[in-house]
């Protein structure tokens, strides 16, 4: 199983970014999907996760400004994010939560991409 994430790059405080990821492979259902991010010296966090129910959950630092969403038949989740602050820099990784073929329940991570917000 892959998962790439695409998305990411510079923009002003303010602004907007979509991040997108996409999972493929040995998938028999997604369960969950979502974001987590880590900026310099700091611990990895949530951001936000959703699952295929539609079940959300946000970091109260995000809430009111992003907005996750899941493409079940496409194994894709997207991230908007509106009103971007400079701290919400950092390295944002994908990661989904997925039902094998074979029944098996495993947890995969893409590689990250960058989300850099200029004050």
């Amino acid at each position: 199983v892959q998962l790439v994430e695409s998305g990411g790059g510079l923009v002003q405080a303010g602004g907007s970014l979509r991040l997108s990821c996409a999972a493929s492979g040995s998938i028999f259902s997604i369960n969950d999907m979502g974001w987590y991010r880590q900026a310099p010296r700091k611990q990895r966090e949530l951001v936000a996760r959703i699952t295929n129910d539609g079940n959300t959950k946000y970091a109260d630092s995000v809430k009111g400004r992003f907005t996750i969403s899941l493409e079940g038949a496409k194994n894709m989740v997207y991230l908007q994010m509106n009103s971007l602050k400079p701290e919400d820099t950092a390295h944002y990784y994908c990661f989904a939560v997925l039902t094998t073929p074979d029944l098996r329940e495993e947890e995969h991570w893409g590689q990250g991409t960058q989300v850099t917000v200029s004050s």
